[in-house]
């Protein structure tokens, strides 16, 4: 009985301390991540005041910032770009796609002045680093992706993660998703040559939409489309961006 429970406590010992190490590099790797995310926040913070003038405030919403200061960036790009996931740029996710800087990406998220009851529509969905930001600030989002790899990925990387209010679905971004429609607001990640009359459509009475507007290679205006009570439509013109283009058979 005694040799056994030697050769246990040898079996078990080493097994122990491997665990204990793993566990100590998971919290030094999230301790790092958490450094580098509130570094990032300040940096957008940062770009917001240089930017003031063009976008119409000095800060951004404090519940937007906690939002980016909360998500972590890295879980939503590929590991051969991980150590670079909190630096306020755009990063491939692959399939000629990106993942938006973080500063763009905070500033979408705040000028829909997003409610805790609102119901969103995602043109884009990418890595759904953008459809996680809005699930921590909105009721629902519907997210679609018109490549299919990129679509599954991201519905399972949300499933994995416990975004459990957003939907995703794979299809042509530029007809929206009229079935779970109208929207209170709705953010296209991709730029289009011009705005998309059915997605116009899908705006509530009230609501509003964020979408870069221009060609690939041109200036491309990143554009607020504003409909109020009467169904009448305004828009504004916000701040030069770069966009991959929104793609499809319109």
């Amino acid at each position: 009985m005694r040799i056994r429970e030697t050769y246990l406590v040898r079996a078990v010992v080493p097994a122990l301390y491997f665990l204990s190490i793993v566990m100590t590099m998971n919290v030094c790797a999230d301790d790092r991540f958490a450094k580098q995310r509130q570094q990032m926040v300040r940096e957008i913070d940062q770009n917001v005041k240089d930017t003031a003038r063009y976008i119409g405030r000095p800060a951004l919403d404090e519940r937007v910032m906690s939002a980016m200061g909360t998500v972590p960036r890295h879980e939503f790009v590929p590991p051969s770009v991980q150590s670079y996931a909190y630096e306020n740029r755009p990063l491939t996710i692959g399939h000629g796609q990106t993942i938006s800087q973080p500063y763009i990406v905070a500033l979408m998220t705040d000028l829909i002045d997003p409610d805790e009851e609102d119901t969103v529509l995602e043109i884009g969905t990418g890595s759904a680093y953008q459809a996680a930001i809005l699930s921590e600030l909105v009721k629902k989002v519907y997210s679609i992706e018109i490549i299919e790899v990129l679509g599954l990925s991201a519905r399972k990387r949300l499933q994995q993660l416990g975004y459990d209010n957003v939907e995703t679905r794979i299809g042509d971004g530029y007809y929206g998703w009229p079935e779970q429609g109208p929207f209170d607001a709705i953010v296209v990640t991709a730029a289009a040559s011009h705005i998309p009359p059915p997605l116009v459509q899908q705006i509530k009475p009230g609501g509003i939409m964020l979408i870069p507007v221009g060609n690939r290679f041109q200036v491309q205006q990143l554009t607020l489309v504003m409909k109020d009570a009467e169904g009448g439509v305004i828009t504004r013109q916000v701040l030069p961006v770069r966009f991959v283009p929104l793609t499809g058979e319109h």
